[in-house]
């Protein structure tokens, strides 16, 4: 570790040099030493141009200076949200004592992944033991293409310690506001853990803010947004760890029960609305927010149509019979699949990996797929539409297979028939129309047909092949990145992920992409199946923490931009990549992992 001295030395003495030079800085350095600690500067990688990605560095404090109390991460919900929190600050304290940009290019500018309206796990701040770590990414300054000596000493003496100070240290920071932001995701995660136990799927909070500010924001709607307040029928009581803001430690709200909900109502009255609210539910929210008492299984999955996904090997027969020329669909593949088709393919493939929730609106789905009426029956028969709509089956998605639903429906009432719940929205309130729906059904028959043909199984496992899963590009031995949310560079692909609607971050796909590697390189051996290797992904997480994503980490370059996702989002995205290869398991769901042998297993598609 090197003084401060030292730094300055060097960058005085590279001052207005090419900007190669910067190269010099790269090492640790003892910053800001006083009485209460040192603030540790670790310059890990510094870019080659100014123009080009920017520095990345490290700001540690050790516990001592930061005097923050052990308590707020005792548990690993309080430590992400602790974490959480820290990086919020730094974005803060960033556009308090950073002057900004100062140069060509991105000189000056200094960034931290903090997050949006959902609190994620995230690498942009690690807690250790004794120490607390700021993870940045820094433009140095410069003047064209020669080194801004000057000026990168007052960024990385001066004003990076002042972030360290107002960012990672108690005395500095809004204290009450830090505790009630770790309380608050407890809460959430408390009655996430409870869902189950209590017999439902979701839970929305009396006085929620559900409507978000416009179309481009996820803001709440303030004011002018009605708060939420559930009917009494379905009204729950959760008893919580920490006291809310402005009440006790109880709170009240709609419950929604296992099996088939109904969210019914006239258009612009909030049923997708309600829908998009219990989709984000599956991360906790920052207080404020107006949803984070919105709180869904954390493995509910948001089901749409797709249409063009390259579908592979996919078990479908349950709601696509054969198809034309008698082509089947027990391993179905297409490089353009259709709405019906996708859609199947995604609930497949939800079921696939284990969820216990689907959530789905009509406006985002398949016509065909959800219903045909009577009339359309009697015009195309049977043997002549392969489509078993989902009306059909989502009954026994729950009854059969344990997998409840919650659907969006505004044109059909057809679904009265099967639906256990319905919630009629109404100018964004929700009223208890169960009753109503089932006296209407029994009074104005639908008249259609059942188009089962036979009854609901679980769908055939696959084995992902390690073949394929190639991430060079070029002369790079790893090129894995980001384009925004919806898009994953994986090698030479790019992988369109904007069907993913509960994928929320930018950082959330690069870590999909560098997951995906590392499970291409653990656990692909041919034997597991896509759910076993999505699983040991997770578990292996979970122990290391998502700084094993980072392949350049053995180089001294930080992983200051990931973000957790979901086993879901990582099934999803294995299953768009172009050059998925899979072998179907002979092996009922639920066997031993690794059980299969290579003389057990199935065909092979690609």
């Amino acid at each position: 570790m090197q003084g401060a001295d030292r730094l300055v030395q060097t960058l005085r003495r590279i001052h207005r040099r090419g900007y190669k030079a910067y190269k010099d800085i790269q090492g640790s350095y003892a910053l800001g030493t006083d009485a209460l600690g040192e603030i540790e500067l670790h310059i890990d990688h510094v870019q080659g141009d100014p123009f080009a990605a920017p520095s990345k560095l490290r700001l540690r404090v050790d516990a001592a200076r930061a005097g923050i109390p052990e308590a707020l991460a005792e548990s690993r919900t309080r430590r992400m949200a602790l974490a959480d929190f820290l990086a919020r600050r730094a974005r803060a304290a960033i556009c308090q004592h950073v002057a900004g940009t100062r140069g060509s290019g991105k000189s000056g500018r200094v960034t931290v992944d903090a997050g949006g309206q959902e609190v994620l796990e995230r690498t942009a701040l690690a807690i250790g033991p004794g120490w607390f770590e700021l993870r940045l990414r820094v433009g140095l300054p410069a003047a064209g293409r020669r080194v801004l000596g000057d000026e990168a000493e007052v960024l990385l003496c001066e004003e990076l310690p002042a972030v360290a100070d107002a960012a990672l240290c108690w005395q500095s920071l809004p204290q009450t506001e830090a505790r009630a932001f770790v309380a608050c995701v407890e809460n959430q995660e408390h009655i996430r853990a409870r869902l189950e136990e209590r017999g439902l799927v979701a839970f929305v909070a009396d006085g929620a803010v559900l409507p978000r500010e416009s179309g481009a924001s996820d803001l709440p709607l303030r004011p002018g947004a009605l708060p939420f307040r559930a009917p009494e029928a379905l009204r729950v009581d959760f008893d919580l760890p920490n006291p809310v803001a402005g009440g006790g430690d109880r709170l009240s709200g709609l419950g929604i029960p296992r099996g088939v909900t109904l969210i019914a109502g006239g258009g612009y009255h909030g049923k997708s609305t309600l829908l998009r609210a219990l989709e984000r539910g599956v991360h906790p929210h920052v207080p404020g927010d107006g949803r984070e008492y919105v709180v869904t299984v954390a493995d509910a999955v948001k089901i749409r149509a797709e249409d063009g996904r390259r579908v592979e090997g996919v078990d479908i027969e349950a709601f696509i019979g054969a198809l034309p020329e008698g082509r089947p669909t027990d391993a179905f593949r297409s490089e353009d699949a259709s709405g019906s088709t996708s859609q199947a393919a995604n609930i497949a493939e939800a079921l696939e990996i284990g969820t216990s929730l689907l959530l789905l609106d009509e406006d985002t789905s398949a016509t065909n797929f959800m219903v045909r009426d009577a009339r359309m029956q009697a015009l195309v028969a049977g043997d002549r539409e392969p489509i078993t709509p989902f009306v059909d089956r989502v009954r026994e998605l729950h009854d059969a297979l344990g997998v409840s639903t919650v659907l969006v429906m505004g044109g059909c009432g057809d679904y009265f028939d099967v639906a256990d719940t319905v919630l009629l929205m109404e100018c964004f309130a929700p009223r208890d129309a169960t009753v109503e729906a089932r006296r209407i059904a029994a009074e104005q028959p639908s008249r259609r047909r059942s188009e089962a043909t036979r009854p609901l199984t679980a769908v055939r496992p696959r084995i992902p092949l390690a073949e394929g899963f190639e991430a060079s590009r070029g002369r790079r031995e790893v090129r894995i990145d980001a384009r925004g949310r919806d898009a994953l560079l994986y090698g030479s692909e790019t992988v369109d992920l904007r069907g993913l609607e509960q994928l929320l971050d930018p950082s959330q796909t690069r870590a999909v992409g560098r997951a995906l590697h590392l499970a291409c390189e653990r656990w692909m051996n041919g034997r597991r199946t896509l759910r076993q290797v999505i699983e040991a992904l997770d578990r292996y997480l979970d122990e290391h923490g998502l700084d094993v994503l980072d392949p350049f980490r053995s180089g001294g370059r930080h992983p200051g931009d990931l973000a957790r996702p979901r086993r879901a989002e990582l099934a999803a995205a294995l299953n768009r990549l172009r050059w998925l290869c899979v072998l179907q398991s002979p092996t009922p769901p639920g066997a031993p992992e690794g059980s299969q042998t290579p003389k057990d297993r199935g065909e092979r598609f690609r």
